[in-house]
């Protein structure tokens, strides 16, 4: 199991910085990609730890390893009617074929049943560790979903 990871620590004391438009294309492809329910974008040993606060002070709410086991977590997306994920601001940083970011998003799950809709509504962080792989692409190696609070509430069609 890998340590929480932690900016400071990851990033070199002279980082550059990764190129907007690799760094931004990656972060919102993640968007694209989890909408659709697939983990696209990880690596083949990829770990992924969600929190429900502060990673210094909270365990992981839960753990994947893998591409097998994300390619499930993904799928436990289905869940929802639909999901849309709007980013925001990102902080990335460079040290050759590795990079780290934080990237906030306000993810929108909608789920319709019985009684009606509900949209739950989440303030998450990523916190990622990037690598460049011999094709050159950028994929995620390793990512740490913060959540720092969630709304859940009626909705209207």
């Amino acid at each position: 199991m890998r340590a929480p990871l932690r900016m400071s620590e990851e990033i070199p004391s002279t980082p550059e910085r990764l190129p907007d438009r690799d760094g931004c294309q990656l972060v919102d492809a993640y968007a694209h990609h989890a909408d659709r329910r697939e983990p696209a974008l990880f690596t083949e040993d990829a770990h992924v730890a969600m929190y429900e606060g502060d990673p210094a002070t909270t365990a992981p709410s839960a753990e994947f390893n893998g591409w097998d086991i994300l390619a499930e977590a993904f799928a436990g997306l289905g869940q929802y009617m639909a999901t849309t994920h709007f980013n925001g601001q990102s902080r990335l940083t460079l040290d050759g074929d590795r990079a780290a970011g934080e990237t906030y998003c306000l993810a929108h799950h909608l789920t319709v049943h019985d009684e009606g809709r509900t949209l739950m509504v989440m303030a998450l962080r990523y916190v990622d560790v990037f690598v460049r792989g011999g094709e050159g692409t950028w994929r995620f190696e390793d990512r740490a979903l913060i959540i720092d609070w969630v709304d859940t509430r009626a909705s209207q069609s």
